[in-house]
């Protein structure tokens, strides 16, 4: 290990940790409660400023991708090598998990805490419209592959790069306005591993869906972004 991947890692276990316990958090804490008037778009506003604050905090030094699906599409696309996929991948999820317990130990801590769901995303029952499996797939897999498109666009060459973050968190929050009735919105597998950790059971059994749809539509994005939308070389 040499400092400078410490160092990476380290941004991005912090970045997940705050794009997880900043937007979830929301949902949680604030949301939970109706006086508060933050519902959906609230939540959806608090998971856009997570990435946007997370951005310019930690993305000079990581890149600021907070999700393992957006790693492996810069993968996909040439941004980012292989060989470091693990260790984004692995600082992601482990801070996503440490954000959850954090999350869970303050929601717990007064008399007859009702947690509900925890954040947690979810298909059929569990799906805060009712959407079945098929629904949710397809709007996990559509939902992470234009994240991916305007994540390229926005950080390629060509675009104005101090502008970068605002635009993906404002992309993330209009992808939660849309598909929070369908699955809570996940379009990241660490943010829903870390809160699955500490929900109803339910949420573990269909945690399977929240990782292969994103990272299914992280590579179909990265793909149409280098197929149709690159810059010429």
């Amino acid at each position: 290990m040499n400092g400078n991947n410490l160092k990476v890692w380290s941004a991005e276990f912090l970045g997940t940790f705050w794009l997880t316990f900043g937007g979830c958090g929301s949902a949680v804490l604030a949301a939970a409660f109706p006086q508060s008037g933050i519902g959906w778009l609230g939540v959806s506003l608090a998971f856009g400023l997570t990435v946007v604050t997370g951005a310019y905090a930690f993305g000079p030094i990581s890149g600021g991708h907070f999700n393992p699906a957006v790693s492996l599409g810069l993968v996909t696309a040439g941004r980012l090598p292989l060989c470091r996929l693990p260790g984004y991948v692995i600082s992601q999820v482990a801070g996503a998990c440490v954000a959850g317990a954090v999350l869970y130990l303050i929601a717990t801590g007064k008399p007859g805490a009702e947690l509900g769901g925890f954040a947690s995303n979810g298909f059929g029952e569990h799906s805060p419209g009712g959407y079945g499996m098929g629904a949710a797939l397809l709007c996990e897999v559509v939902m992470t592959a234009i994240f991916l498109i305007v994540i390229l666009g926005a950080t390629a060459g060509r675009a104005h790069g101090g502008m970068a973050g605002l635009a993906i968190g404002l992309c993330l929050t209009l992808i939660h306005l849309v598909s929070i009735p369908v699955t809570n919105t996940s379009v990241n597998p660490a943010r829903s591993t870390g809160v699955a950790l500490f929900a109803p059971s339910w949420a573990l059994g269909q945690l399977w869906l929240f990782w292969v749809a994103p990272l299914v539509g992280a590579v179909l994005g990265a793909l149409i972004y280098r197929g149709l939308l690159a810059e010429a070389k």
